[in-house]
């Protein structure tokens, strides 16, 4: 082999062992720019707290918040600090303040907002698992989370664990600068109020889920919340006495609940805001059962007020509810009566999300589950069937008005007016002044009479039984006098009476008349029964139906005197 060609030969080799090298630093440097991003790099962390960071500790979200919540519970604030990324100040402030901001944190989680740390993940690079496959940053790994969310006047701060590597140790997970940061104005507005610094310390001690002292406070304050609705119930029912009786009275009495409760609520927030606070696991519960009771008991007020509006309207344009009334009328207590479910519907609606918007449940119990379409079809189906089944012929029935309110309708043989068409019912009232409640789908389901429909005229029909030698043009003669005496029989030209019926021993006397409409027909029918019934009893009593009894072979009616 010559000088050249052996110089050739080291100069591949030296290249072939440079592009190795050069390829095997610029993969490292790459693995090492991707790691990076899983967590936030820094040379050093809290040098001026005391004692050291137990990293084996904080090696998960999980971990990191549990030994935060245990330190702090045996009041080892001072280790509970090296949980806190303590980087924007000096170790000279660290040394000072890291306790401090230990135990306001503490007391933020425990009376703002209560922290579930099961919640958290349990990875090192906390990554999102979704079996499911429905969160798109499933399998992501993350070095920045989220633990709560609270609100101070318009202002809203975050609570978050970031993931750090200190020089070349383990990553861990602390909370970030940010969240350091507004642990004073949390503090401020979360923190125990000036009363709790007159209770004695002794009572302080976690007892459960509360402090002692909150075991004795809780029972009080809700005894005198029950109070303050009482004497507000009765104050409100004393001024309802004083108005004039009509509308106003009605309205009054009928919201003393909603703003008795109104007040309660009032008294709970100013009590808890600026009296005292409570552990986070009571007063998120107080909070939410406080919205709640806001918003629901104004929806509750605010239809009061329609009803009372409707029920004004029904006393001075509708008056008594009957077929009486003109047909536009008792259209119109239709119309209003499905007005009245519309303004229900809308604000049950608006109340309830207004409601969930508040307390976030769609964050807290994951509605994104149930507002998937197949879960969301099922309970509907099953849960909410019957419901709205009854919902939807309640609409039905507004929208057709196959029957209104005030028409008298036969129904299962009774003769009924429709009082009211409401969500899930339909209220009647027979003729006896019994109220009969039926379910819509049920009362749309079966077939029913409407005598009201076109015109409330009623065409009826009287009968009597008499005996065969009974004068029938006498009988007829005296119909046609009653029945014109009678104020609520109308059309006189369409009187009639006939024999329509005979036996061996009476024949049937059928009258017919026509009446305004069919209650007063029913009417007239008895007074001219009783008339016709009492002329024969007092004049022609051998007319009454009577058994005959053969006593032998010859024709006993024509009198014959030799007959034995």
């Amino acid at each position: 082999m010559t000088m050249k060609q052996s110089w050739q030969g080291w100069r591949v080799m030296v290249a072939v062992v440079l592009s190795i090298g050069l390829g095997l630093g610029v993969a490292q440097a790459e693995e090492t720019k991707n790691q990076e991003g899983l967590w936030y790099s820094t040379e050093s962390m809290n040098t001026g707290l005391p004692g050291e960071m137990d990293e084996a500790m904080l090696r998960t979200p999980r971990e990191a918040m549990r030994s935060f919540t245990e330190l702090t519970d045996k009041g080892d604030f001072e280790g509970a600090a090296h949980i806190l990324n303590l980087t924007d100040l000096s170790p000279t402030e660290q040394r000072e303040r890291g306790a401090m901001l230990a135990r306001k944190l503490s007391e933020v989680f425990r009376r703002g907002k209560w922290l579930n740390i099961s919640s958290l993940s349990g990875r090192r690079d906390a990554v999102i698992e979704d079996a499911s496959g429905k969160d798109s940053r499933a399998g992501e790994p993350r070095r920045d989370i989220e633990l709560v969310s609270m609100e101070v006047g318009s202002d809203a701060y975050d609570i978050r664990l970031g993931r750090y590597r200190i020089s070349d140790h383990e990553p861990v997970w602390m909370i970030t600068p940010e969240s350091v940061r507004a642990i004073p104005a949390l503090y401020d507005r979360y923190g125990p109020s000036r009363f709790e610094h007159y209770i004695p310390d002794r009572l302080k001690t976690p007892m459960g889920v509360l402090k002692l002292w909150e075991w004795f406070a809780i029972p009080l304050v809700l005894l005198m919340l029950w109070l303050i609705g009482k004497a507000v119930h009765a104050l409100i029912g004393f001024m309802a006495r004083w108005l004039p009786s009509g509308s106003p009275s009605i309205f009054v009495i009928q919201i003393q609940g909603p703003v008795a409760m109104i007040v309660v609520a009032l008294v709970t927030q100013m009590l808890i805001e600026y009296v005292v606070s409570f552990s986070a696991i009571f007063a998120t519960t107080l909070r939410v059962a406080l919205i709640t009771v806001m918003a629901w008991s104004a929806g509750a007020i605010a239809l009061t007020l329609v009803d009372t509006f409707m029920l004004h309207l029904t006393r001075h344009m509708v008056g008594q509810i009957d077929d009486a009334k003109p047909r536009d009328d008792r259209k119109l207590l239709t119309t209003l009566y499905a007005l009245r479910r519309v303004i229900i519907l809308v604000l049950v609606i608006s109340v309830t999300i207004y409601v969930l918007s508040q307390v976030k449940l769609f964050e807290t119990l994951g509605m994104s589950i149930l507002a998937s379409a197949s879960v969301l079809a099922v309970l509907v189906g099953v849960a909410g069937q019957a419901v709205l089944g009854n919902i939807l012929s309640s609409f039905q029935l507004s929208l057709a008005k196959p029957v209104r309110i005030g028409d008298l309708v036969m129904f299962e043989g009774q003769w009924c007016y429709v009082e009211g068409i409401f969500y899930t019912y339909i209220r009647l009232r027979v003729w006896n002044e019994r109220l009969l409640i039926v379910p819509v789908t049920y009362f749309a389901s079966k077939a029913f009479e409407n005598l009201s429909a076109g015109n409330t005229r009623e065409y009826r029909s009287m009968e009597l039984n008499v005996h065969l030698n009974a004068d029938i043009a006498v009988l007829r003669e005296k119909f046609l006098e009653f029945a014109q005496e009678e104020d609520d029989v109308i059309e006189h030209h369409k009187l009639l009476c006939s024999v329509t019926a005979q036996t061996i021993s009476a024949q049937t006397l059928t009258c017919f008349l026509m009446a305004s409409d069919p209650i007063s027909g029913w009417r007239a029918e008895a007074n001219i029964r009783e008339r016709m019934l009492a002329f024969i009893r007092d004049h022609h009593p051998d007319w009454w139906p009577r058994n005959v009894m053969v006593i032998s072979q010859q024709d006993i009616t024509r009198g014959d005197a030799d007959a034995p």
